[in-house]
């Protein structure tokens, strides 16, 4: 971060990393605002991301996508949970303000297809005969383009409570003066 002053937090990280849990526990622990950017785009279009990955289409989703997360980051005390995929078209993090701290949530590929084998949402991208394989190879190839966040958090085996904890001692760490001493 080039500003020692956090006033917004960015996940990243695969489905099923507790983005959207982590976030709402975190804005709730900080008093900020959560933006969930898979929920706005949802809510937005009257679509599920299963029906816009259909038609029209992945492509479309991404600059949905990407027009609803800089809404988001231009505004202040916010947590945003990115989608699995943001974090992996090019210049993503080139576009993020100062003063924005970045979190890659990691979860291994069995956790998270366990996650999401709970959820209501059906993933899309997981929609075939071997999720897990699918899973591997997704969260081999978005590896690098995560790891560009400031702060790595690992998820498996924590509740979002610990996850949350742990975040908030990173910010606290990077902002020593916002109150949370």
């Amino acid at each position: 971060m080039k500003v020692s002053l956090a006033h917004r937090v960015l996940l990243v990280g695969f489905m099923g990393s507790g983005k959207s849990a982590v976030g709402r526990e975190l804005a709730e622990q900080l008093g900020w605002r959560f933006e969930d950017i898979d929920e706005a785009i949802i809510r937005d279009t009257g679509m599920s991301i299963a029906e816009i990955f259909k038609d029209p289409g992945e492509s479309s989703f991404r600059l949905e996508e990407h027009r609803k997360t800089r809404e988001a980051l231009n505004q202040d005390e916010v947590v945003i949970a990115t989608g699995g995929g943001w974090a992996v078209v090019p210049g993503r993090f080139d576009e993020i303000p100062d003063s924005t701290l970045t979190i890659w949530l990691t979860v291994s590929p069995e956790e998270a297809i366990r996650r999401v084998a709970d959820s209501e949402n059906t993933r899309p991208l997981l929609s075939c005969s071997n999720p897990l394989e699918k899973a591997r190879n997704l969260l081999k190839e978005r590896s690098d383009s995560y790891s560009q966040a400031e702060h790595k958090v690992d998820t498996d085996g924590f509740s979002v409570e610990d996850v949350s904890v742990r975040i908030l001692e990173i910010l606290q760490a990077n902002n020593p003066r916002n109150g949370m001493e």
